[in-house]
């Protein structure tokens, strides 16, 4: 073989090498889901999943192709979700994509890429350094301002506008941040002619006494906050609040579906889409430390007519005619 037959042949296979490794698939990044406050039959839970993926897949990741999606489904117990946690840390994965404040608190001391969704307050939390440089190895989108607080009363008194006493309900051990929400809804109620109390609760009776104690003082009504344990106990809450005829607003969309009677949220499956770039970014080189906290862009109110005839309420045309989802 002469020097111009060895250059040519040389050439080729080169070519060739190169043709292989572009039709080689991409390499299997391993990314660990900890939805923290669902549990796998949860319905809303798979919606969260789909637009996540769906998001995903926008940017090039396909499940099973490029990329291996392990989701976790502890439920809203604090013990389990530690667990959980422990074992996902365990089995080291590229990134973690964790849900809620409970979860993410988990996985903050694990040296893992983290982005968190569904969390109130990073920088009070301990997550982040702050909201536009996060540092360390946690970033991701939160859920409200805690000004959301005062929103949430004021939504509450257009729909009710006899209502004069609200009981706040948090659990303080999944909701760390409600004070927060709970002086925003203080200051807004000395405009609004009503008072805002604390009603931390942490087992079903505590939530029975709560809404009784309401009921027996007149002028009631409920604020749930987002909160997993809260957003755990809806069936009974929205159960008691049909049974004392109490108004009430929720802080997580799980309610509109479940009965509850108001709900202002941000929009969680935009979260889980815009979650996704988070992923898209780190997994290509970008630090977790580097990428600003973001905060929701979309917003939801739905209101459900069979339970504001449930407790004997007419709902305000005005507010019907802005609520982006109506339940009939």
């Amino acid at each position: 073989m002469n020097r111009r037959e060895f250059v040519a042949l040389g050439g080729a296979v080169s070519i060739w090498s190169l043709a292989a490794h572009a039709q080689q698939p991409d390499r299997m990044r391993r990314v660990a889901v900890l939805l923290g406050g669902l549990e796998f039959a949860d319905a809303s839970g798979q919606v969260e999943v789909a637009a996540f993926e769906s998001g995903l897949k926008e940017l090039g990741w396909t499940r099973g192709r490029n990329i291996d999606l392990d989701y976790h489904w502890p439920g809203a117990e604090i013990a389990r979700v530690r667990a959980v946690a422990d074992e996902i840390v365990a089995a080291h994965p590229d990134l973690v994509l964790s849900r809620s404040t409970p979860a993410t608190a988990a996985l903050m001391h694990a040296s893992l890429p983290v982005v968190f969704v569904l969390v109130a307050d990073p920088i009070g939390s301990g997550f982040v350094q702050n909201l536009g440089h996060p540092g360390g190895n946690l970033t991701g989108l939160s859920t409200f301002e805690s000004s959301v607080g005062g929103k949430w009363l004021a939504l509450l008194k257009e729909a009710a506008p006899e209502v004069s006493g609200v009981a706040m309900l948090f659990n303080p051990e999944t909701a760390p941040f409600a004070e927060g929400y709970l002086r925003s809804a203080q200051e807004a109620a000395q405009t609004l002619r009503a008072t805002v109390i604390a009603a931390p609760c942490r087992s079903d009776a505590d939530i029975q006494g709560a809404f009784a104690a309401r009921a027996r003082e007149g002028g009631g009504g409920i604020i749930g906050i987002a909160d997993t344990f809260v957003a755990d106990h809806r069936n009974l809450i929205v159960a008691l609040a049909t049974q004392h005829r109490l108004p009430a607003i929720y802080g997580n969309p799980v309610f509109a579906q479940s009965g509850g009677l108001m709900v202002f949220s941000p929009d969680y499956v935009d979260i889980y889409r815009r979650a996704a770039d988070f992923v898209d970014r780190i997994l290509k080189g970008e630090k977790p430390g580097d990428l600003p906290v973001q905060e929701p862009d979309k917003f939801t109110l739905s209101v459900n007519l069979k339970a504001a005839r449930a407790i004997g309420l007419s709902l305000p045309q005005p507010l019907v005619a802005r609520a982006d989802e109506v339940i009939e």
